[in-house]
């Protein structure tokens, strides 16, 4: 698979347009994933990342509020080839080590092209190949690439800003609003009132390390978010490594231990929702005691039905308990020139307020996508086991899981990427769709996610973004990772929801 480089006059001048056998747009933890999978499964295949920012990490890079860390443990979203040594919920810069050692043992950096952010993705049927056009957000150079295979692993929200709802009197507010995503370098809190809105692993993550700065932080939610607080630590792993058992063995006992726990844990919660209810609310009232449990962390709906954060050492509780942070639960009102007014008529005076209110949901990176020239909207495809979409060639998608590690996924399609190209490759196909089968196109369609089964708030807000789900196991995103480590390595290529075409044609170098 010769790299090849055209030249081709353009009115603007000399334009070089670059070809490889995969482009992967992202280098987060699925993009670097993937191109390590590259490396190893298609020692062959050309390939390069393309990454908008000014380097690697996704979220561990853009995010940078105070404290941020994993709400996770990183033996399973650490991935599955490379040891994970340190505690179980990891700082960004901790993640951003790890994934570095990646790059730097599997010389992936030349690989890796930064500050290049894809504007538009374009597929030729005659050509069976994408055309990748991107600008240099350093110089504003215009770059053109062409692939036989497209991997994206952007992620699901946009890094440039977070959500932010518009409430009234915005305006009018005379202090500093400050979303997390976006935190400003010369934000000093010290000695000042915060308001921080939201309840999920953000302000969870947030609240415990600006309260010894701030004069006083107060938590304002509309509803309680479920936590799980316990130690920072892993007793297998560090009996393990007191027995001096080698780190690869460590990472895969410890990784196995973890899953078969959540698996247990997750069907409970669908089977069993009050005990698993109570036993979560135990822990938190152990920190905080029984009545402020019920009053502000009591959840409304089934455990589960959203992400469930794990709060080391429980952080979070012991910083309302020592009195250095309380907790608020009504709806806001308005805002005010000193404050949040609440429709209880309560105001909360704050000279920063810090919305950590979620994700801005994007699909595929906003980029302009067609298909023989025809504009491409995912809301009008059907999902291929929420990886590939009908009538989409030669691309895939990595969308991790939301009850268990993103890496996880990333790892089980990486691996379904490889041998698709393998197959192609054997079949001598040029390109690759998925298509409803006659069996499949009665089927009932609907959103891509089953809101009564998980429903947090940026995916509601962008579910009529996302490409739709069938009723059959095939054609949706089951989010059961303790399913799809054995059913995605047994996906039939052969399978008449695959639609391939044409024999390749040998490519030249210029």
């Amino acid at each position: 698979m010769l790299l090849r480089v055209a030249l081709e006059e353009q009115a603007g001048g000399l334009n070089v347009t670059e070809h490889f056998d995969v482009l992967i747009v992202g280098a987060g933890i699925s993009g670097i994933g993937g191109a390590y999978h590259l490396t190893r499964q298609c020692p062959g295949k050309t390939f390069v990342v393309l990454e908008a920012l000014e380097d690697f990490g996704g979220t561990w890079l853009t995010h940078k509020y105070p404290g941020i860390r994993s709400d996770s443990d990183l033996y399973t979203f650490g991935y599955r080839f490379k040891p994970w040594v340190g505690p179980p919920i990891a700082t960004a810069d901790e993640i951003r080590k790890y994934m570095g050692e990646v790059i730097e043992e599997n010389d992936l950096a030349p690989h890796i092209r930064y500050r290049h952010r894809i504007e538009r993705a374009a597929w030729s049927s005659e050509t069976s190949l994408w055309t990748i056009e991107a600008v240099r957000t350093d110089t504003g150079e215009r770059r053109r690439f062409t692939a036989n295979f497209l991997w994206m692993c952007q992620g699901y929200y946009r890094h440039a800003e977070g959500y932010t709802p518009e409430w009234p009197g915005m305006a009018d507010y005379q202090g500093r609003i400050v979303h997390p995503q976006s935190w400003p370098a010369d934000l000093d809190l010290a000695g000042r009132k915060v308001v921080l809105i939201g309840s999920g692993a953000t302000a969870a993550t947030l609240l415990p390390n600006i309260a010894g700065e701030c004069a006083h932080v107060t938590l304002l939610q509309r509803s309680p978010t479920y936590f799980i607080p316990g130690r920072n630590a892993n007793e297998l792993a560090d009996t393990l490594r007191e027995l001096k058992i080698d780190e690869a063995w460590i990472h895969e006992i410890v990784r196995r231990k973890i899953l078969h726990d959540q698996d247990a844990f997750t069907r409970r919660a669908v089977n069993e929702p009050e005990a698993v209810k109570q036993e979560l609310l135990a822990g938190v009232s152990a920190f905080v005691g029984p009545e402020v449990t019920a009053q502000h962390f009591t959840p409304s709906y089934r455990p589960w039905r959203q992400r469930i954060a794990f709060v080391p050492d429980g952080d979070i509780f012991q910083a309302v308990k020592a009195g250095k942070a309380s907790v608020v639960t009504d709806e806001i009102d308005r805002f005010e020139a000193g404050g949040v007014r609440l429709k209880s008529g309560e105001l909360l005076e704050a000279d920063v307020v810090i919305t950590a209110t979620g994700f801005d949901l994007n699909v595929l990176g906003d980029i302009a996508f067609t298909v023989d020239d025809r504009p491409l909207n995912f809301a009008e495809t059907v999902t291929y086991r929420g990886m590939m979409f009908t009538g989409v060639p030669n691309m895939v998608w990595v969308f991790g899981y939301f009850r268990a590690s993103w890496t996880l996924r990333s790892d089980l399609v990486a691996d379904f990427v490889c041998r698709l190209l393998g197959h192609m490759d054997a079949k001598g196909a040029r390109s690759v769709a998925v298509a409803l089968r006659p069996e499949d196109r009665d089927m009932t369609l609907s959103s891509w996610i089953d809101p009564e089964n998980f429903n947090p708030g940026y995916l509601m807000r962008g579910m009529h973004l996302l490409p739709k789900r069938g009723d059959k196991p095939e054609w949706q995103h089951s989010q059961d990772y303790w399913r799809e480590k054995d059913d995605l390595p047994l996906i039939d290529l052969d399978d008449a929801a695959f639609v391939y075409q044409g024999a390749a044609p040998a490519v030249e170098a210029a």
